[in-house]
């Protein structure tokens, strides 16, 4: 039997997909979420104009919460840094069709970002909730 050994600085942990690190970064801020007291209504909620991570309610505030996941801030930047005013754009437009189809109570509305820093094996390094992000 041969084994072979990674030589200095090589990492042998597989790297996380993006899809991989969306579902930690996306569970990670559905547990945080629930801890402060935030009750998750849909997860991945989808229309033809986009989807949103996020629809919680906190009190009588209905949040739509972007999602952003990275295993380091790199030539990216950070988690926040990278929801950009096109993203914006479709998550407001997407949060107006889920509340013209849902047509519950009035409910004041919020936009915020989750940024979920992980580390290159896929455990959360933090979580930080950006509430009015946009």
């Amino acid at each position: 039997m041969v084994s072979h050994s990674p030589g200095p600085g090589h990492n042998s942990t597989p790297k996380l997909t993006r899809q991989q690190k969306g579902k930690l970064g996306e569970e990670a801020a559905c547990r945080w979420l629930r801890e402060q007291g935030y009750q998750i209504m849909e997860q991945n909620w989808r229309c033809r104009r986009g989807e949103i991570d996020i629809i919680a309610s906190h009190g009588d505030l209905l949040v739509f919460i972007e999602v952003r996941s990275r295993s380091g801030a790199g030539k990216y930047g950070t988690p926040q840094e990278s929801v950009d005013l096109r993203k914006m754009q479709q998550v407001r437009s997407t949060a107006a069709v889920y509340l013209q189809q849902s047509r519950g109570r009035e409910l004041q509305i919020r936009f915020d970002v989750v940024a979920v820093m992980l580390d290159p094996a896929g455990l959360i390094v933090t979580v930080e909730h950006i509430e009015n992000a946009f």
